[in-house]
């Protein structure tokens, strides 16, 4: 049977982009080799961030996505709740109702600045955030400390974001998938792309290993995968994998309220170079502990562990938050980012290949960035008005167009 679009990834992005287009009457089946949500959005903080974006393409469609993140919470509470209300025979009430919670919480973030040479590059970057429509408060350490009484009183600037925000990655998009499934979309795990279906230069479907699966469009959102699923297509697509590992402290009392890291971070970033950076990014979850990362590096998809990437991010941490030095570090992860040269998200048709849509390339910005991505693209696949330009975040932009990529089958 043929169905209207096969989405490969069942991460986030994907699941966003199948929800989107099965609430518009599309036929969908969603492919992962692995399990839902498996890969780089299960490695991640759960980040839904306007104040590490420079103005421009990405920041707009950031802030398009701090709008749109409160009413798509609601949207899935309601539905996921309706549909535990029918399996209950009518029976409501969402304090048991059987899914995951989001975690979304609005609690804002605070940047800081350690060094006296950091101070005014964190202000500049604040300013031109406000010229752009951001809520980028420039604060004294006393207001800081007030926000943060455990910070470091050692800082030499401090901005606060109210619209910064963080959510349960994995079950943010475990529960667009189950909205897709209610709207009639079919997730299928454990089966990898092989291959391309093609009538002539059109792509047609898909070969996979579960055999094969024809659609009227291919809709390819495999995170840092997809450069090696596009080869395997055919197509040429510059998406690097970009590691990076977070510690995990134990439970504790809930001492960091909102979301911390020094100035470096938006450095890191936006930076292309493939050697390691780090920064100091702290917050705490709703479970009680803490997450300390960041770190980023391009060496493939290499997952052996590094002890000393792991020491560098921790003393970052010690220097914003001095209390972590006595905290207990229960575990550590890390996981692949999609990386893209010009630091933009790719979404949208490829028109090199007809039948092939591409939603990946966000980097770190994935969780925050997934749901308006997906939306976006069922905007440009049914004709609809687009919330924001979809130009800056086309296939065929030069920094793509003009991208090498090493794909590896190791990585598949």
């Amino acid at each position: 049977m043929t169905v209207d679009v096969v989405v490969v990834g069942a991460g986030i992005v994907g699941a966003a982009c199948a929800r989107a287009l099965a609430r518009r009457g599309l036929a969908v089946t969603v492919l992962d080799r692995r399990g839902a949500a498996s890969g780089t959005t299960a490695h991640g903080e759960g980040n839904l961030l306007v104040s590490d974006k420079e103005p421009g393409p990405e920041l707009v469609l950031a802030q398009h996505a701090a709008r749109r993140w409160p009413s798509l919470v609601a949207e899935l509470d309601e539905e996921l709740d309706d549909e535990l209300e029918e399996e209950r025979g009518g029976e409501r009430g969402r304090p048991g109702r059987g899914f995951p919670p989001l975690e979304y919480d609005p609690k804002g973030g605070l940047v800081a600045a350690t060094t006296a040479a950091g101070a005014q590059p964190l202000r500049d970057f604040a300013a031109r955030q406000r010229g752009a429509g951001v809520d980028a408060q420039e604060i004294d350490v006393a207001s800081a400390l007030e926000l943060e009484p455990a910070l470091n009183p050692a800082l030499t600037a401090a901005v606060w974001y109210p619209e910064d925000a963080q959510v349960q990655p994995v079950a943010a998009a475990e529960a667009l998938l189950a909205s897709a499934r209610r709207a009639g979309a079919t997730v299928r795990t454990g089966v990898e792309v092989v291959g391309a279906l093609r009538d002539g230069d059109r792509l047609v479907g898909l070969r996979t290993t579960g055999g094969d699966v024809p659609a009227g469009a291919v809709v390819l959102a495999a995170g840092p995968w997809s450069g090696v699923v596009a080869a395997r297509l055919g197509v040429s697509l510059p998406v690097r994998p970009r590691r990076g590992m977070v510690l995990v402290t134990t439970r504790m009392p809930h001492v960091v309220r909102h979301k911390v890291y020094d100035g470096d971070y938006v450095g890191a970033t936006q930076s292309g170079d493939a050697a390691l950076q780090t920064s100091s990014v702290v917050e705490s979850t709703a479970a009680g502990t803490v997450l300390i990362g960041s770190s980023r590096e391009q060496v493939g998809f290499d997952e052996r562990l590094r002890v000393a990437v792991l020491r560098e991010m921790a003393a970052r941490a010690v220097r914003l938050f001095p209390f972590l030095a006595d905290a207990s570090v229960m575990r550590s992860y890390l996981g692949f980012r999609p990386f893209v040269p010009d630091h933009l998200p790719i979404v949208g048709p490829d028109p090199r290949t007809p039948g092939l849509w591409v939603a990946t390339g966000h980097e770190g910005a994935g969780i925050g960035l997934g749901p308006v991505s997906g939306e976006l693209l069922a905007d440009l696949f049914t004709g609809a008005a687009p919330a924001v330009d979809p130009a800056p975040f086309r296939v065929d932009r030069p920094a793509v167009l003009a991208g090498d990529v090493e794909t590896t089958e190791e990585a598949s």
